[in-house]
């Protein structure tokens, strides 16, 4: 176990080059005046996609799951970057997560658990779907709609880890939300008008429920 997930850390530093072209594709870092030339950037995406991609080798114990899981780390760094930059989750990255994780997931599940796992799955995508889409009813403004869409495809993923996932995943996020905001707070970096975004803290969030649970 050791050994693959050594690999997946390498291969993930490798993957956050790509992550990172990507979401420069969807949000560009605004570099200023002068010459366009960056020769040395701190590398906190490729090391947070080798980390990511690292845990979920080890979390993961059934290897018909890894692409899904690890396609999700992939589209989840690049949203997470893309959301800390611009306060925005971009709906072709969002919504061709859905078909890929599914398709995948369903492939795995001759393999696996076969289809309870799967509907265990979709079951946890439509139940983080309907608490984020009641969130989104009863205050849209303290939360976007581009959430609620994150949050189905982080429900799929959860969903099929098992219900201790889900429930530590679906709300982990709220939890380091809060703990930022009183950071913020408390070295005057933030007044309780402001907001930031929170795509960033429920993939964290999710990415926790699959370890943890």
């Amino acid at each position: 176990m050791a050994y693959w997930v050594v690999v997946a850390v390498v291969v993930g530093l490798a993957a956050g080059v790509l992550v990172r072209r990507v979401a420069d594709g969807f949000a560009p870092v605004d570099e200023g005046p002068g010459p366009r030339l960056r020769l040395v950037w701190p590398p906190w995406i490729e090391v947070g996609t080798a980390a990511a991609a690292g845990l979920v080798v080890w979390r993961v114990d059934e290897p018909a799951l890894l692409p899904a899981y690890l396609s999700g780390v992939l589209a989840g760094s690049a949203l997470a970057v893309v959301d800390r930059r611009i306060k925005r989750l971009p709906d072709p990255l969002t919504l061709t997560w859905y078909p890929v994780a599914f398709v995948l997931l369903a492939a795995a599940a001759p393999y696996t658990s076969g289809w309870p796992g799967l509907l265990a799955a979709i079951s946890g995508m439509a139940g983080l779907l309907l608490i984020y889409g009641i969130f989104w009813l009863i205050k849209p403004d303290g939360l976007g709609f581009g959430d609620v869409k994150l949050a189905g495809v982080l429900g799929l993923l959860l969903g099929r880890l098992g219900w201790d996932a889900w429930l530590i995943g679906a709300f982990a996020g709220h939890l380091l939300a809060a703990l930022y905001a009183v950071l913020l707070l408390a070295t005057r970096r933030a007044t309780w008008r402001s907001d930031f975004p929170f795509g960033p803290f429920m993939l964290l969030g999710a990415l926790m429920g699959a370890c943890l649970a």
